[in-house]
């Protein structure tokens, strides 16, 4: 199985980068593991909404790009649904089951996600009704779908 995280933006702290290595390593017992960053689009300092259409609209085209055809897509966004770590497990263990050979969650910049990502995504996955930064949104995707391979795998690193 192929999982990637395709996210908008670098992470510029080391103490980030080591958590998302951390994790990225345990998980290559149990899939091809992948973050793919994006650059975030330019807007001005005070945006217009036509600025950040225009910017989700750019950020958009290259996350779908990313998206292997055949492909589960996860929209991280405030809208989806919330799930326990369980049936993000059963969910992900559900797509393996149903055939598909890749996985990739979305996570957009400070604007969100494109229309056009969240209409192409299977699964609209929340974190929760707070805002977090993208930078420990990517550690927490990291560590959820290292979770769920422990999970599945009958690990003892979820109890």
């Amino acid at each position: 199985m192929d999982v990637g995280i395709i996210c908008i933006g670098k992470l510029k702290e080391a103490y980030w980068r080591d958590a998302c290595a951390e994790y990225a390593k345990r998980l290559s017992a149990h899939c091809r593991f992948s973050i793919i960053e994006l650059a975030e689009a330019r807007v001005p300092k005070d945006p217009t909404e036509g600025d950040i259409r225009r910017a989700l609209s750019e950020e958009g085209a290259r996350i779908l790009e990313r998206c292997t055809p055949g492909s589960w897509v996860a929209a991280l966004c405030i809208e989806g649904d919330l799930l326990t770590s369980e049936k993000l497990a059963q969910r992900m263990a559900a797509v393996t089951i149903g055939g598909k050979s890749s996985m990739f969650f979305i996570i957009g910049g400070s604007h969100g996600l494109a229309p056009e990502v969240t209409a192409r995504a299977d699964a609209k996955i929340s974190m929760g009704r707070m805002t977090f930064p993208h930078q420990l949104a990517r550690v927490m995707v990291c560590e959820q779908v290292y979770r769920a391979f422990a999970i599945n795998s009958g690990s003892r690193y979820h109890k």
